[in-house]
């Protein structure tokens, strides 16, 4: 009888198995919660992008919006272009 009885777990065996898997991961899943208690609310963060915007507002706050630099101010610290470094300047 336990040659009939073990061959018939081993042809089965996912069958049985899966659901006592199944049963025991579902009460030790409760049970962990029961004792663990619920956890409290995350609370809302920002994202990053969200804080540098509020940090850049803040920059800005206190300053003149109205006086800003030119931008042929902010040409001349612009690099040669590449393809001028070779040849040489006109006088």
């Amino acid at each position: 009888m336990w040659p009939v009885f073990w061959t018939a777990a081993r042809a089965y065996a996912p069958y049985i198995t899966f659901p006592v898997a199944f049963v025991v991961g579902a009460v030790g899943y409760h049970l962990e919660w029961f004792i663990r208690g619920t956890p409290p609310p995350p609370a809302d963060e920002q994202s990053v992008a969200e804080l540098r915007e509020d940090r850049r507002l803040e920059e800005l706050k206190g300053g003149d919006g109205t006086q800003v630099t030119s931008l042929k101010d902010k040409l001349e610290f612009t690099p040669k272009a590449a393809l001028n470094r070779n040849r040489p300047e006109k006088s």
